[in-house]
């Protein structure tokens, strides 16, 4: 596997800190190069999402580890970002929960797990699962994808392996082929930068097509804290031309940049 061969480095504990940094940074600047040949299979994936989504379908990611991880961190942020519920995007990982933080032993070697685990949420055919694993031969990804396969869902994966288990198990497999670690088999790296490459384009993608920005802004983002407070003022009134104020006075009556613009003649006296 080429994930687990050895890097194109050696003597690693003898560099330098430049000398470290420099190499680390030379092997990352090839990941969006990988990235890039994979974006044929993104395309047939998103396009395949998208369809079921707007027919009410979700979206769950499987993995384990540094994958799982990742997966969680891409659905967690689709509420914030576009307003959607914490239902539609789902991220989980082997283990449940706590090994977010910590590694859960031989959780990942449970092909039938990941199966249950999504019995949780009443899994369906409207539903798209995208199972993630560097190496492409997680048996919990693998049999969580083989299982809706056979329930009629639609399957994906993000894998840096050609031709691995999961890719095989994945109606829609995306393969981003980095290349050896810069740490022999340390995939959280350069495998795991590919990951969130991938993830990033494929959430923001459907959420895009979905209808969740305008323009080039996050319309229905929440407003959580006071930096996106100022953000979403400073929509309102480069969209309506409206005073900070009456933006202010729109957001806090209609909760967000969407419908405060659309509400920007509404006046509570009338």
């Amino acid at each position: 596997m080429i994930t687990e061969n050895s890097s194109h480095y050696d003597h690693l504990e003898q560099m330098s800190v430049h000398e470290l940094l420099t190499n680390i940074n030379n092997e990352d600047k090839t990941v969006p190069l990988a990235v890039e040949k994979a974006i044929p299979q993104m395309e047939a994936l998103v396009t395949e999402i998208v369809k079921r989504m707007k027919e009410g379908g979700r979206l769950f990611y499987i993995g384990a580890g540094t994958s799982g991880r990742l997966g969680v961190v891409d659905a967690s942020e689709c509420p914030p970002t576009y307003g959607v519920s914490p239902d539609l995007v789902v991220g989980i990982i082997a283990g449940g929960d706590r090994a977010i933080r910590s590694a859960v032993e031989n959780a990942e070697d449970d092909s039938e797990q990941a199966w249950k685990d999504l019995q949780v949420y009443h899994i369906d055919p409207l539903d798209t699962l995208i199972g993630i694993a560097a190496s492409g031969r997680t048996p919990y990804v693998i049999g969580g994808l083989q299982k809706a396969r056979e329930a009629g869902i639609l399957t994906g994966c993000i894998v840096c392996n050609p031709g691995s288990a999961v890719a095989q198990a994945a109606e829609f497999p995306v393969e981003v082929v980095v290349g050896p670690e810069f740490v022999t088999g340390s995939t959280r790296m350069k495998s795991g930068t590919a990951q969130k490459l991938v993830l990033n384009m494929i959430s923001t993608s459907v959420m895009i097509q979905l209808g969740r920005v305008k323009g080039n802004k996050m319309v229905d983002m929440q407003l959580t804290n006071h930096k996106l407070k100022i953000r979403a003022t400073n929509m309102v009134m480069s969209e309506t031309g409206v005073s900070q104020q009456r933006a202010e006075e729109l957001l806090a009556k209609f909760g967000n940049v969407r419908s405060a613009i659309l509400n920007v003649n509404y006046n509570p006296e009338e």
